[in-house]
């Protein structure tokens, strides 16, 4: 694994979850990489998560009213911390984990006076509002927790308390806990209610997965996107969808 991370010029501290799924997708060892990924996050040596690309299903209900009502509460309450606004909406909105929001830059960004996209896969998002305006306010006046000095020196959207590092995952997971977010079950949560409107190739483009936990996801949502293809294959251009 780590040979083939650095054949594509990363690391285990540089690695992303896509190039986990992706190594995992490719070879036959799973079960050694998984724990091989677990010894390196207890030594925190990497951000990454063990990720089953056999992945059969939830592992807990989905409680889709729970989502929504979480994301109301961040979307406008004005009382709650920016910071956790955000990365709490990255994980109910579009299914992030903390350990990939912690690592978010502004090169992850494009903003423009009427839109922000947010690049988490290959394909960005454009944000809607009123998160686009949070994450706004949040990219010019970020600051490190522990650094004193002006605010916006620093390339990570969420700074950490060590000069030049972003948050930790740990850290990050521990606000949104105290907030009453459980980021792992919100974070499936998310993922089924998307799989049932978007295509897997849609979804593991927009959210940085890769493409067989996406389908595997779009099988327990039993959201089936094949006739779909096949109709639009088959329609003539211009035709609407």
């Amino acid at each position: 694994m780590v040979n083939a991370l650095a054949e594509h010029g990363r690391t285990l501290a540089t690695a992303r979850q896509a190039d986990l799924d992706q190594w995992l997708a490719d070879h036959n060892a799973r079960r050694e990489a998984g724990n091989f990924v677990r010894w390196a996050r207890r030594n925190k040596l990497t951000t990454l998560e063990p990720s089953a690309t056999r992945w059969s299903g939830p592992a807990a209900p989905i409680d889709t009213e729970a989502r929504w009502e979480r994301a109301r509460l961040l979307l406008h309450d004005d009382t709650i911390d920016p910071e956790v606004r955000v990365a709490g909406l990255l994980v109910l909105l579009y299914a992030q984990q903390p350990a990939t929001v912690s690592r978010l830059t502004l090169d992850h960004l494009h903003i423009t006076p009427d839109s922000i996209r947010l690049r988490l896969g290959r394909e960005p998002v454009v944000l809607p509002e009123p998160l686009a305006g949070l994450v706004r306010y949040l990219a010019s006046t970020r600051r490190g927790h522990a650094v004193i000095g002006a605010a916006g020196t620093s390339p990570w959207l969420f700074p950490g308390g060590q000069p030049g590092r972003p948050i930790s995952a740990f850290q990050l997971t521990k606000r949104l806990r105290d907030l009453g977010l459980n980021p792992t079950q919100s974070r499936s949560t998310a993922l089924f209610d998307l799989a049932t409107e978007l295509p897997a190739a849609i979804l593991a483009r927009m959210l940085g997965i890769h493409i067989s936990v996406a389908a595997a996801w779009q099988r327990a949502s039993a959201g089936d996107w094949t006739n779909y293809a096949a109709d639009i294959s088959r329609r003539t251009p211009g035709e609407p969808p």
